[in-house]
């Protein structure tokens, strides 16, 4: 039976290589899959999902006003569909979620949408917070903090290298601009592991 799945994670934790695992498997088995990624994110060029390992695939992308139910019915009608994939899912508005849970329950084809849970500051995406209400199935992809434990946080940072606490939710960027914190580093707004400060020694009278 069709699911609405969900795969989140921190920036840097492989969410795009296992989509390009994904579709390669239904490939390798003859089967139809669609991948889709956003219209806004294009850092490697429009249309295109790549990972950091150096693989992509070619995509058809969605922007705000994209009726995604309509347009996987339409690739379906032309050619069976056995699963479509999203990539950057958080950039999904409300609607477009409840479109994607539409294609799983009326055309009974398998939606995976893979994107962040939350933003630079924290706070969950629309479109995270709508597939976390309404996936079937909600998988958390894991990455590491520079300390070493479980990264849960993406911090958006200065070309210094300090966490940023303010602007827009969306700003493209890759390694350059965000990393994946845990918490407690995230919180103290520490990118990196800091140097221990050395005082120097008094001399003598």
């Amino acid at each position: 039976m069709a699911s609405l799945y969900f795969k989140y994670a921190a920036m840097n934790s492989g969410k795009s290589t296992q989509l390009l695992q994904a579709h390669y498997n239904y490939t390798e088995r003859g089967m139809n899959p669609a991948a889709l990624t956003a219209q806004l994110d294009n850092r490697y060029g429009e249309g295109k999902i790549t990972a950091r390992i150096g693989i992509d695939l070619p995509a058809h992308t969605f922007g705000k006003t994209t009726d995604i139910f309509a347009f996987i019915r339409q690739l379906h009608d032309a050619k069976a569909l056995d699963a479509v994939l999203v990539d950057e899912a958080q950039f999904l508005s409300e609607e477009q979620v409840f479109q994607c849970a539409k294609i799983v329950d009326e055309l009974e084809i398998p939606v995976m949408c893979y994107g962040l849970k939350t933003d630079f500051l924290g706070k969950l995406f629309t479109g995270s917070e709508a597939l976390l209400r309404l996936a079937d199935n909600i998988e958390e992809i894991k990455t590491i903090c520079w300390c070493g434990k479980k990264a849960t946080q993406t911090a958006r940072i200065s070309p210094e290298g300090a966490v940023v606490r303010a602007g827009a939710q969306v700003a493209i960027g890759g390694n350059d601009m965000y990393v994946s914190l845990c918490r407690k580093h995230f919180v103290n707004g520490e990118a990196k592991a800091m140097l221990p400060v050395v005082k120097k020694a008094q001399s003598a009278a």
